[in-house]
């Protein structure tokens, strides 16, 4: 191996960067830290570094506004009493047991990437109402963060559907591109395998990892004052404010732009007067409060992957793992994914991480005659492996931001570690079992 890959700026500061949130340093001061360290080992000039680093955080400024209105969104919900409504209404359901609320959960999830692609907006919506349930069956909200993860990730990798039509229509644009010709609608043949390795996964986490009662205080988790009602009976403001999220969901599937469906839907409740107009400021401050810090971690994560891109080390730190592939099928698939795994933490967006991975790794695949499902099943798991466990990943942003809504959940702990440890396992083995079978 050639030992220049050690001074690689990509796997110094990535490195960095993992065991800085380890050591519980703050996210954002960790991605901003690291950052800063790959321009210097690139050597590349400060003030360069730092340019290009805010000049990529507006590659993720309509995501991190997307999160800011719909944080408002969600304590316009809250302070109607909706939220708390549809939390009372899933108590009332489950009856006590934490396995109905981990079915529930997932499903709402699953649905959020496919057939109502609102993506993480619904969790701070519905995850804070719903902690004192928790906390009264005292469920281990690792497990819940595993069940958030699991519906936000799986489904793109497997379902041609929403978010999950455009990762497998990247996978085989991709793949084209690369010289190997594939079916875009065949992918998903080729990743059911790693969908069900997931599975299996989920149900560890359930069922073995943290099954076991875990104690959490009662603590308030919103700031807005809630109107006093029967919390059980619809009123017209209810209905209203069900009106302005269902105009949100049309708004953004029209448009594409979901920073404009909440918008709208916040118009309509201001509008309608359901909320009052002297209760606007605290709304928006409640806002802030909820998505405002997963915004920022977005934004500075664009930068991050702005100036690992801009040092030149990515496709320098491919190439070199490149070169020393054996002719082993399973060995070859083991580098891959690993590298896969550590550019994917990086930059925390697995649909971001296909076209690079694509230029070497196609071709790669073709000289050691592999067939197309099993270059499908090594790219979209390198791919999507680090999405779950990155901190930078808003797959991993958007259970914590609920989760954590009373301040009695660590986002690197107990959301990205142990999903890390699940999905990306499950991953890694499902991948390589598929290029054994396929």
């Amino acid at each position: 191996m050639d030992s220049t890959i050690f001074f690689n700026p990509v796997l110094i500061s990535i490195t960095l960067l993992c065991i800085l949130c380890l050591c519980k340093v703050n996210v954002l001061l960790s991605i901003m830290i690291s950052a800063i360290i790959a321009g210097v080992c690139a050597k590349m000039n400060i003030t360069d570094v730092m340019n290009t680093f805010i000049s990529g955080m507006g590659n993720n400024s309509e995501t991190a506004l997307s999160y800011i209105l719909l944080g408002a969104f969600a304590a316009a919900m809250t302070q109607t009493g909706l939220a708390n409504i549809l939390a009372n209404k899933i108590s009332k359901l489950i009856k006590n047991n934490k396995y109905i609320l981990f079915v529930i959960l997932t499903m709402i999830a699953m649905l959020s990437q496919n057939l109502i692609p609102v993506h993480i907006a619904f969790i701070p919506i519905l995850i804070p109402p719903l902690l004192h349930i928790m906390n009264v069956l005292k469920i281990d909200r690792r497990a819940v963060a595993c069940c958030l993860t699991f519906g936000l990730k799986m489904p793109y990798i497997v379902v041609p559907a929403g978010f999950g039509l455009i990762f497998q229509g990247l996978i085989a644009d991709n793949i084209v591109q690369n010289g190997m010709n594939i079916v875009k609608g065949d992918i998903w043949k080729y990743t059911t395998l790693l969908g069900i390795g997931m599975f299996i996964a989920l149900l560890i986490s359930i069922f073995v990892s943290y099954r076991s009662p875990r104690e959490y205080k009662n603590i308030e988790t919103s700031k807005v004052q809630i109107d006093k009602q029967d919390v059980d009976k619809f009123t017209k403001e209810h209905y209203i404010t069900l009106f302005a999220a269902f105009a949100t969901l049309i708004i953004q599937l029209i448009t594409k732009s979901l920073p404009l469906g909440a918008l709208v839907g916040l118009g309509i409740i201001f509008g309608t007067g359901t909320i009052k107009h002297h209760k606007m400021d605290n709304l928006i401050d409640e806002g802030v409060g909820l998505m405002g810090y997963i915004a920022f971690v977005m934004l500075v994560a664009a930068g991050f992957a702005a100036v690992l891109k801009t040092t030149g080390g990515i496709e320098t730190f491919v190439s070199s793992i490149m070169t020393i592939i054996p002719a082993n099928k399973l060995i070859a698939s083991v580098l891959m994914l690993l590298t896969g795994l550590f550019i994917t933490i990086g930059i925390g967006t697995s649909f971001g991480t296909i076209p690079i991975l694509a230029v070497i790794f196609v071709p790669v695949c073709i000289s050691l005659n592999f067939n197309p499902a099993q270059t499908v099943a090594i790219i979209a798991a390198a791919a999507a492996l680090g999405d779950a466990g990155s901190p930078a990943s808003d797959t991993t942003l958007g259970p914590t931001s609920g989760l954590n809504a009373d301040g009695q959940h660590n986002h690197v702990w107990d959301t990205c570690i142990p999903t890390f440890l699940h999905y990306n396992t499950a991953l890694i083995l499902s991948a390589l079992l598929s290029v054994i079978l396929f």
